[in-house]
């Protein structure tokens, strides 16, 4: 299948240089995900602070976060028909000023019942933010300015996860709980005020866009099944018990009723699968999924780490992370600019060998090695996840069409995030069940991630069918 290239609106190719206007909407639409991811982290350090305060049970107050989870993984699948149904820019705009109202109600929230019912709230605008976000940046860049583009965008995301547990670190110390949330309501309402000024309207509303009905009732609530019984299976410490099982099964039957609805052809399916015809695309999602596995699962272990065995708190193991975000944003600028200019096979492979290059001192934690190796090793870990990720999802969105972008978009993040989900669950039962063996804490870290190198090493397989780039 050949590669097919987007062009602007009457068949002209995008300039290659990144003018003002390309900057601007790169710049607002940055501030979606940088929100969202933010608030992930943010929250991840206050929920024993909401406990005490609300006092709510442990088996209550993990719903805080799952909850926002679940309603993340049933709303991304909408996002593409939710672009062609009422336009881009509209979902955009929608998706973030829901994400602010739910962020306020969770800041007013009385009771850990209502905190949760506004997590949700805050996860259905969040979840939509990223694919409407990406899908508009494609269609603007064009296909010679795509791989600069998505660096640009990806380069404040790499530091939202190292910021989080610093911010969340001093609001917990000088504010109270509810300001974890209330802090994104300022930053929210600005990013709206320029995103009406800025944004271009990207895909048109079309009336004549009909709802998969039939896919709404099997896709989402099969995902979230899916990402529930990973979840639980990190927390039960297997994937043997009811409360894992049940839900994996009822989710793989839901997602299989979908597929086989899907490839029936009949109307738009909610996820387009003739997307996954072309071998370019085909082999891009499946490389993104094993990549959200590889990283979600690590950026579980490395925190854990360092809270655990070497004794840090939230906000200290926070700012051990930054050599890792600071290799990513400088192997990110580089691959951006490389992406535009060759074909994605050999920066992808290199990328990996790089990320399990970096990777390989942490297997060596039972051995104690120096704190400098360790810290050299999350920059080159972080070099390598930067050179993987800007022609990773130029080649999604260079095998599609313009028109295609919003489903491509919605597809590729929502198999990104279920297999970040089953990578987490992965490395989370291996970590426990080396700790219950007896292992020493720095051993079983260690042991774990031996499983982190096996999933980055697993993504080579699929790097190896990447097509080359269409002279």
């Amino acid at each position: 299948m050949r590669t097919t290239t987007t062009v602007r609106p009457g068949g002209e190719q995008a300039p290659d240089r990144l003018d003002g206007a390309l900057l601007r909407t790169a710049f607002v639409l940055v501030l979606g995900p940088i929100l969202a991811v933010l608030d992930t982290t943010i929250v991840s350090v206050g929920i024993d602070a909401v406990a005490r305060d609300l006092g709510g049970r442990l088996g209550n107050v993990k719903w805080i976060s799952t909850g926002y989870l679940l309603a993340v993984s049933m709303v991304m699948p909408l996002s593409g028909w939710a672009a062609e149904r009422f336009g881009a820019k509209t979902m955009w705009m929608a998706s973030v000023a829901l994400f602010v109202a739910g962020s306020a109600l969770c800041g007013l929230a009385g009771s850990t019942a209502a905190l949760i019912v506004f997590r949700v709230l805050q996860g259905i605008g969040g979840g939509m933010i990223q694919p409407l976000g990406q899908s508009m940046l494609v269609q603007a860049a064009g296909p010679s300015r795509l791989g600069r583009v998505l660096s640009i965008t990806i380069l404040p995301i790499t530091f939202a996860p190292v910021l989080g547990p610093v911010v969340g670190g001093v609001i917990l110390h000088n504010l109270d709980w509810r300001w974890m949330f209330l802090v994104n309501v300022p930053i929210g309402v600005a990013t709206l005020l320029l995103a009406a000024r800025t944004l271009p309207g990207g895909t048109r509303a079309g009336t004549g866009v009909k709802l998969d009905v039939l896919g709404l009732v099997l896709l989402p609530p099969g995902l979230a099944a899916l990402v529930y019984g990973f979840s639980a299976a990190g927390e039960a410490g297997g994937f043997g018990a009811g409360t894992v099982a049940l839900p994996l099964i009822c989710g793989t039957l839901l997602v299989l009723g979908y597929v086989a609805h899907a490839l029936r052809g009949k109307g738009t399916a909610l996820v387009d699968l003739r997307l996954f015809a072309r071998r370019g695309f085909a082999v891009a999602t499946a490389n993104s999924f094993l990549q959200g596995a590889a990283l979600y699962s690590s950026m579980l272990l490395l925190p854990l780490y360092y809270e655990q065995v070497e004794h840090a708190d939230a906000l200290r193991a926070g700012l051990m992370l930054a050599p890792q975000a600071l290799g990513t944003a400088a192997a990110t600028y580089v691959a951006g600019r490389l992406t535009d200019r060759m074909a994605p096979r050999p920066l992808v492979l290199a990328g990996i060998l790089i990320t399990l290059a970096g990777t390989f001192a942490f297997t060596q934690l039972g051995s104690a090695p120096d704190g400098w190796l360790l810290l050299l090793s999350l920059v080159v870990r972080g070099a390598g996840l930067g050179v993987v990720m800007a022609p990773g999802m130029a080649a999604v969105y260079g095998s599609v069409e313009r028109h295609e972008a919003p489903r491509a978009a919605g597809a590729v993040n929502t198999l990104n995030r279920v297999g970040g989900a089953l990578g987490t669950a992965i490395l989370a039962v291996v970590l426990q069940r080396h700790l219950e063996g007896g292992a020493a804490p720095a051993v079983a870290y260690g042991a774990t991630f031996w499983w982190a190198v096996g999933l980055s090493a697993v993504t080579l397989v699929p790097a190896l069918f990447y097509p080359g780039r269409e002279k």
